[in-house]
């Protein structure tokens, strides 16, 4: 398996301006929120939560944000998020997943269908394009200071399936019912992670040719990066 692009995301979005940077942490609130309603408030006892407050510190989220959104999102009064999923193609054959939390599905739907009618794409019924991903639970671990086949090693014997190691990241793949354990065993040798979440690997990727497609695909997933209710656009463009 050969890495992938995810973590490159996630530094351009480190190095967002203070705005952009908020509606990032809005995204992740509204995960965070799903994942107190679901398994409590507790990141000890909910891993999904854990997670996510150590992808929101990876992203520089202030303690006392995350803190905040824990406590709205125990409350009798906390906002009730559905969570969705939209599978379409974009210009030049792409193909795209896109997963959103939202409070109003009407809204959301009519949202990502515009930007796909918009951007030259077109979004399909559930299915279309989710066989050609397959979902791995992924590790990032800074490399700095590490020592290559010692992490590789470790890794393969707390129960990872592939190690990538990246010029700034060590990738840790595994199954995704796996990934928590080999998160906390990976913890237990000494090893701190930036983020620790399940993610789609496309099977197969798409290069893009005509300028057209190229201008198009960047304006629609930058759209969708721009909408509040969307956390996660997976895509098999190269």
């Amino acid at each position: 398996m050969s890495g992938h692009s995810k973590w490159k995301n996630i530094m351009h979005k480190k190095e967002k301006t203070d705005s952009a940077r908020a509606k990032v942490f809005t995204k992740i609130g509204k995960e965070m929120t799903i994942a107190v309603r679901e398994g409590g408030p507790d990141p000890t006892s909910n891993s999904k939560l854990r997670d996510l407050i150590q992808k929101a510190k990876s992203l520089n989220v202030p303690n006392d944000n995350i803190d905040r959104v824990i406590k709205k999102a125990s409350g009798a009064d906390a906002v009730e998020y559905e969570e969705m999923v939209y599978e379409g193609y974009g210009p030049g054959g792409v193909a795209v997943i896109v997963e959103a939390a939202t409070d109003s599905r009407n809204r959301t739907a009519a949202d990502v269908r515009h930007y796909f009618d918009k951007f030259g794409g077109n979004l399909g019924t559930t299915g279309c394009v989710s066989f050609m991903f397959s979902s791995k639970g992924v590790i990032y671990i800074p490399a700095e200071g590490l020592d290559e086949d010692k992490a590789m090693e470790d890794a393969l014997e707390c129960g990872a399936e592939d190690f990538v190691p990246e010029e700034e990241m060590f990738e840790v793949y595994t199954d995704p019912a796996d990934l928590r354990s080999v998160a906390d065993a990976l913890t237990e040798k000494g090893y701190k992670y930036e983020s620790a979440e399940v993610e789609k690997i496309p099977a197969n990727y798409v290069t893009l040719t005509e300028e057209e497609h190229l201008v198009k695909m960047q304006k629609l997933l930058d759209a969708l990066d721009d909408n509040d209710d969307v956390t996660q656009v997976w895509h098999n463009w190269e």
